[in-house]
């Protein structure tokens, strides 16, 4: 082997090991993010997947955006699976009961801001016109997790002195996508009575001309109860933790990110307002609601 072919082969060798080296710094930790289903699994990465990207880069980690259904949050959390989730608050606090998920920050939207409502409505000239003409009844609820399609309204019945297990005609929750604005269309069009609708919904539909504030009755409301929320693994970095958190109550209306090689707004594409920082006894009241209802973490047989 000649001077020139040992040290082009040096120069090969010595090139590989600074391309790998090089390589290796750029790496970046790579952690999954898991969203709560909420009308489908395309619209919910789609509408989700650009805060992944914003966390990405405000943190250095490389956040994977993974749709959940609601039953899988606990077994994947206490597989180790997700460093991070996006959930309904009731979630939350079952998550927070049997894996330790630790409060982040809440998302803010609508109306109420961080908090949300639910409502029992019938269409109006129906002749339901309070809360105490639901009895014999056909009423439809949102998903059972659901704590302003379901949980809420639930509550609201129990304290009328209503049982919806012995009261109401029949109950059913609709099937696939979109639960909730099936089931304010379902009283819409009469297929049902009375629905179990959360009152955000109502205000975009409205907003967006589906239906007009005056096609129902209002029979009752609950109370404000924090809205979806951010949550993460009880093992997460603390330091790591409050970068996110962080990043997430500075997100304002003008933050971009990329996805597919397009920059985003990420507030608009997530439907959101911003993120606040809560309390976890904030969630109380939801969690009284749970009690009395007889509802996961709670429930007894």
């Amino acid at each position: 082997m000649t001077f020139m072919t040992r040290r082009f082969l040096l120069l090969l060798l010595l090139s590989a090991f600074f391309l790998t080296a090089c390589d290796r710094l750029n790496e970046r930790p790579t952690m999954k993010i898991g969203y709560m289903n909420c009308n489908n699994e395309r619209e919910t990465y789609q509408r989700f997947a650009p805060i992944s990207s914003y966390l990405s880069e405000k943190t250095g980690v490389e956040f994977e955006t993974v749709v959940v259904d609601t039953h899988e949050f606990e077994e994947r959390m206490k597989a180790g699976e997700f460093a991070l989730v996006h959930t309904n608050s009731l979630l939350y606090i079952n998550l927070k009961e049997t894996v330790g998920l630790q409060l982040l920050a809440a998302e803010k939207r609508g109306a109420f801001g961080s908090h949300a409502a639910g409502a029992l409505i019938s269409r109006k000239g129906s002749g339901i016109e309070k809360i105490e003409d639901i009895k014999g009844k056909r009423l439809i609820f949102g998903p059972m997790m659901a704590p302003f399609g379901y949980l809420a309204q639930y509550d609201l019945m129990l304290a009328a002195g209503i049982d919806p297990e012995r009261d109401l005609a029949y109950y059913a929750i609709p099937p696939g996508a979109f639960k909730h604005e099936k089931l304010i269309y379902a009283v819409y069009f009469g297929d049902f009575d009375v629905a179990a609708a959360p009152v955000l919904d109502l205000e975009e539909m409205t907003r967006e001309g589906k239906i007009e504030a005056d096609d129902f009755t209002i029979l009752a409301q609950s109370a404000t109860f924090p809205y979806c929320t951010f949550g993460a693994a009880a093992d997460l970095d603390p330091a790591l933790f409050a970068t996110i958190k962080k990043a997430l109550l500075d997100l304002g209306p003008e933050d971009t990110a990329e996805l597919d090689g397009e920059r985003l707004k990420v507030l608009k594409t997530s439907w959101a307002d911003g993120f606040e920082d809560l309390l976890d006894s904030d969630y109380d009241g939801l969690r009284e609601m749970a009690r009395r209802a007889n509802m996961p973490p709670y429930q007894s047989y």
